[in-house]
């Protein structure tokens, strides 16, 4: 049965800020306390989602989480309604507040871990919500995202959907972001390559020393058990601490695949040349086409200032794909001659496509953090939830969604103010009515 790759992005949420809550992401870091523009930063992804839509690729939309997260403020010890509430973690724990109105939901490529249905002994779509431990912003997000991605790909006889992994930092999970997957064609059985950043119960193994390494070893293992994968075909490896202490947080910072394509700096992993190998071994229906990037041509600093790798591979044809980046990467002139290069060269990428993402940009995140891939035949497909799947009246209708209920401006100030609250729950109430996903908030079940 034929099969396609649909690439569900998140909207950007109403609260979108620049509070650097994320350690070891440089741009969240160096862009803290800045204005941001939630209105601007949705539209941004929303042109995206429609770009590739345009282009005949099967879009979907992802809703964002409930923000300000009051609930979570209430479970650390502010009460009373919610102006008092917000004003009082304003004024005594403002970390707390910037926390629980991060819009860091946007970035799906760390909703969850995704094996498709060739890959898993039992023939269906499995599903595992990160938990996102290594940082407390992200770890509120796992409940929600698992009762989004329940409404969204919701028949039994398609789709398995997992809890999340064990809160510990044994466990710790960054979901797709260090995941990918090869094969000859997306029908077939295909090699998932697991990327993790240290071996949390071995301390043998190297580990980065100035930021922390978010996906473990023994995570990325428990979810090949949970999602029934052949062992054959599913690789391990590890990140290279070095980068990791140089701002590349995740592997989608500095390498990304698509069917026989991998796309990647030289310095992405320990032991690269095994890596390859070890793709190539699980790999047995087709060759692997590697492109490494030397150092000499693209310095770390520079990938982590660009995002050339936080790019989208998209399948044109058989031997055909679509480079998907960030303008960032066109303003840096190294890195756009050595993509112009790349195309000249007659490989398998025969066209760029640029976006702006500067809003998603500005807080760590480009073009490949903001998208889920989920690989679906014909039927997986048909059962998945219509109203979720990017159509023209789709987009027109999120357009003017954005339009009416988002701010153009957003300062640390804003967080507390009660009207932004009330904002958010109207915004996000009428946008559950758009998808027709009925009630996934923590507000909309308290009300019933």
């Amino acid at each position: 049965m034929a099969a396609i790759e649909a690439n569900f992005d998140g909207i950007v949420g109403s609260t979108h800020n620049y509070s650097g809550l994320s350690f070891g992401n440089i741009a969240a870091a160096g862009n803290a306390g800045k204005t941001s523009n939630p209105k601007k930063a949705a539209l941004q992804g929303l042109e995206k989602m429609k770009a590739l839509f345009d282009l005949g690729f099967v879009q979907g939309v992802l809703p964002p989480q409930e923000r300000p997260d009051i609930n979570t403020l209430k479970r650390l010890g502010f009460s009373g309604s919610h102006q008092q509430i917000l004003r009082d973690a304003a004024t005594k724990a403002p970390y707390l507040l910037s926390t629980c109105c991060a819009a860091s939901s946007m970035w799906t490529a760390n909703a969850a871990t995704v094996s498709p249905s060739p890959d898993c002994a039992d023939g269906k779509v499995h599903f595992t919500p990160a938990n996102l431990i290594s940082q407390f912003h992200r770890s509120q997000e796992h409940k929600t995202t698992a009762n989004i991605l329940k409404k969204v790909f919701d028949h039994p006889d398609y789709f398995v959907h997992h809890s999340a992994l064990p809160g510990h930092p044994v466990y710790g999970d960054e979901g797709a972001a260090n995941h990918t997957r090869f094969c000859e064609n997306y029908s077939g059985q295909g090699v998932e390559f697991f990327v993790f950043g240290q071996h949390s119960t071995n301390p043998q193994w190297p580990k980065p020393q100035k930021y922390p390494a978010r996906q473990t070893f023994e995570a990325s293992q428990a979810i090949a058990r949970l999602h029934q994968l052949d062992s054959k075909r599913a690789v391990f490896a590890q990140q290279n601490p070095s980068v990791i202490d140089q701002g590349v947080f995740h592997n989608d910072v500095i390498a990304v695949g698509n069917r026989q394509l991998l796309l990647c700096h030289e310095q992405a992993f320990i032991h690269q040349k095994k890596v390859y190998a070890d793709l190539q071994n699980a790999l047995t229906h087709c060759q692997l086409d590697i492109i490494e990037v030397p150092q000499n041509i693209i310095s770390v600093k520079e990938v982590a200032s660009s995002y050339l790798f936080n790019s989208q591979i998209l399948s044109l044809s058989e031997d055909k794909s679509l480079l998907v980046v960030p303008l960032e990467c066109r303003e840096n002139q190294r890195v756009w001659r050595y993509l112009q290069e790349l195309l000249a060269a007659n490989n398998s990428i025969s066209q760029v496509k640029v976006f702006d993402l500067r809003q998603s940009m500005s807080n760590g995140g480009g073009p490949a953090c903001l998208r889920l891939r989920v690989v679906l035949n014909e039927q997986e497909l048909a059962a998945t939830h219509p109203a979720c799947l990017m159509s023209d009246a789709l987009y027109k209708q999120l357009a003017h969604w954005i339009n009416i209920h988002y701010r153009d401006e957003l300062k640390f100030a804003d967080l507390a103010d009660p009207q932004l609250y009330m904002e958010s729950k109207v915004a996000l109430d009428e946008l559950t009515q758009i998808l027709q996903l009925g009630s996934i908030y923590p507000f909309q079940q308290d009300i019933k």
